[in-house]
């Protein structure tokens, strides 16, 4: 059914287009009363190229990350949202947010923003977002 959606996924870095699309995805899955995933994913690819330890590098990855959810999970069950998944993943950011979770957890909606950490704010959309955009299986809204 159009606009039924139950399963609302989120991709969060910590990036200001992530910010707004927690917001929506909090706006929504209150006005649909779906669960929220909030996803963030520790790029395993660019961690192993590290001149650390790679045990190290991802241990201290995983915190930071940790540490951002949980500041979106506040801002969440603030807004009056109750039912927020978070998700902390290892891999690849494109397949993760595009396929396996998705899957994995019956998503039919994700909200990811247009360029993400690290990007230049521009008219363009990140690699990232464009990969999600053809690629999920289900409806993608970007958010900038």
């Amino acid at each position: 059914m159009i606009n039924n959606y139950s399963n609302i996924l989120v991709a969060v870095d910590g990036s200001k287009n992530a910010e707004l699309a927690l917001q929506y995805g909090v706006a929504i899955a209150k006005e649909k009363d779906a669960t929220l995933y909030l996803l963030s994913v520790v790029d395993e690819n660019a961690i192993s190229h590290s001149s650390y330890a790679y045990s190290k590098v991802l241990s201290e990855e995983k915190e930071a990350i940790e540490k951002e959810l949980l500041k979106n999970i506040y801002y969440a069950t603030e807004q009056g949202l109750d039912d927020v998944i978070p998700l902390v993943e290892i891999g690849n950011p494109k397949e993760m947010i595009s396929s396996v979770v998705p899957t994995n957890q019956s998503i039919d909606l994700i909200i990811i923003g247009a360029t993400g950490k690290g990007m230049i704010q521009s008219n363009q959309l990140g690699t990232t977002t464009s990969y999600v955009v053809q690629y999920a299986p289900c409806n993608v809204l970007v958010v900038k």
